[in-house]
């Protein structure tokens, strides 16, 4: 094993000696552990970016233009009021 001087912030230090005394473990040997674990993380891969693969719906009915999708949209909702309104009378 190598000796060398390090510089270790305050509060990791103060982690560190924490981890150190509920673990019953040395300094030096969580400090080791800590780095290991840190340096197997950093050579895991990152997640895979997420991915969708469009499908088609087909194509829209007759007489539907689909560019007009907020009126087609009016429209279905006006005849929805219409016919709660019809079971009304």
């Amino acid at each position: 094993m190598m000796r060398t001087t390090l510089s270790i912030d305050d509060q990791t230090l103060a982690l560190l000696k924490e981890m150190a005394h509920n673990s019953g473990k040395p300094l030096r040997q969580v400090v080791n552990e800590a780095l290991s674990l840190g340096l197997k993380q950093l050579e895991q891969p990152g997640p895979t970016p997420y991915s969708l693969c469009p499908s088609s719906l087909g194509q829209p009915g007759p007489g539907l233009n689909i560019d007009k999708a907020l009126d087609l949209a009016d429209e279905l909702e006006n005849e929805a009021i219409c016919s709660k309104l019809e079971q009304r009378k």
